[in-house]
């Protein structure tokens, strides 16, 4: 289960800056270049199990993007050890469900695993991880007003 947001600002994992809009946008603007190369790529190339793991690793990025986005605009900022664990518990304060929480969360595991252990998904896998994306992302940028 993901802790609570506030045990990142207690443990100086989330800090709180001075909402910055422009950085918000570039994030914003990223994770629109990102989702619309990934479906380029997809109309071209398909899906398949030797393209999931770069779905699933540009759908990740799309959703952190923007949540980034949104809290730097809500005047917080996470980094170090477990700042994208703590920008994953953001969703919670946003009234996400916690169902949704625990999917992007399951993909940030993921994620490490396919960085750091080697780890291979499969294209089941990646057709959920980028109907769940295309979903939230337009829900994350609705909160967006930049």
């Amino acid at each position: 289960m993901i802790k609570e947001f506030s045990w990142f600002i207690e443990n100086q994992v989330v800090r709180k800056i001075k909402p910055d809009e422009e950085r918000a946008k570039s994030l914003i603007e990223e994770a629109h270049r990102k989702l619309r190369v990934m479906n380029r790529q997809m109309k071209s190339m398909g899906i398949d199990d030797e393209l999931a793991n770069e779905y699933v690793l540009i759908c990740y990025d799309c959703l952190m993007f923007l949540i980034r986005a949104k809290m730097i605009l809500d005047g917080y900022y996470a980094s170090g050890k477990g700042a994208h664990e703590a920008e994953v518990s953001y969703l919670k304060i946003l009234n996400f469900y916690d169902s949704d929480v625990e999917f992007i969360d399951k993909m940030r595991y993921y994620r490490n695993g396919m960085l750091y252990y080697g780890t291979n998904l499969d294209e089941d896998y990646a057709k959920k991880v980028i109907g769940f994306t295309k979903k939230n992302y337009f829900r994350l940028k609705k909160m967006l007003k930049v």
